[in-house]
Order: C-alpha cells, then sequence, then structure tokens
C-alpha cells in the first residue's frame, strides 16, 4: 500500500471546484495516479468535512461527484472510524495539543500511519508538519 495516496477534505475540494487555485493539479495528479493504477485512501471524518465545506460554500451541488468519487469508487477506499480508533485519536490529539491540528488532522495522520502511506493530496500544511508529504503544498 505504499504508493496509495491520502486524500484529505482540501485534496478533495481542489479536485471537485474548478474555481480552486489547485484545481489543475489536483486534477493531474489524480489522471497520473489513475494511469499508475494508484489507489486513494480517505476516512469518514475527512468525507464529514468535505460535504460540510461544499455546503458552506455554496457548492452542494457537487455532493453527488464527492460521493461518487470516494463511496462509489473502487479507487478510493474509506477508512471507518471504530470505537477504538476514536479512542486512539482522543489520545493522540491530547499528547499533541501544542499543535494547531484538528481532530480530523489526527485521525487521517493515524490512518497514514496505520497504513504506511506518505503521500496525502493536500494543501493543509499540518501533513508535512506530521511528517507527511503534502502533494498539493
Amino acid at each position: 500500500m505504499a504508493t496509495d495516496t491520502f486524500v484529505d477534505t482540501s485534496g478533495l475540494y481542489a479536485l471537485l471546484v474548478r474555481r480552486d487555485g489547485m484545481h489543475e493539479r489536483a486534477r493531474h495528479l489524480i489522471e497520473d495516479a489513475r494511469k499508475k493504477r494508484r489507489r486513494f485512501v480517505t476516512t469518514d471524518y475527512v468525507l464529514d468535512e468535505s460535504a460540510t465545506l461544499l455546503m458552506a460554500r455554496g457548492h452542494g451541488h457537487l455532493l453527488d461527484a464527492l460521493f461518487e468519487a470516494t463511496l462509489e469508487s473502487k479507487a478510493c477506499r474509506v477508512e471507518w472510524t471504530s470505537p477504538e480508533r476514536f479512542m486512539f485519536v482522543t489520545r493522540f490529539i491530547m499528547k499533541h495539543r501544542d499543535k494547531k491540528w484538528s481532530f480530523t488532522d489526527c485521525l487521517s495522520f493515524t490512518v497514514m500511519r496505520e497504513l504506511r502511506l506518505r503521500d496525502a493530496l493536500t494543501k493543509d500544511a499540518h501533513f508535512e508538519q506530521a511528517g507527511f508529504r503534502a502533494v498539493l503544498c
């Protein structure tokens, strides 16, 4: 799974919203990954955050595309948050309370470590802070 890429909220947003400054780069990275048969991983919390962001910014019409690209795609796997994983992340965020990381960020970092992923389709510098490669930064 080392070639899989994690997809964060800002990556999904960039991919779906044509006016986003990183739209073309995100689209190109997805196409390149598709050609190389690379897969994508995201979490239920990222989907929640992405749907909320799209609605808040007036892009509710893109919800179908969001869920098709993630829930219905063979190229994307959603990691679901179990009670055990949730508790692990609560301990993780408590250990890193000096950072400005969101709970969703901490869940993402946990999943990336579990799956040994290095790359994240994101503009969020927190991923770099946590030791990952943010491919849209």
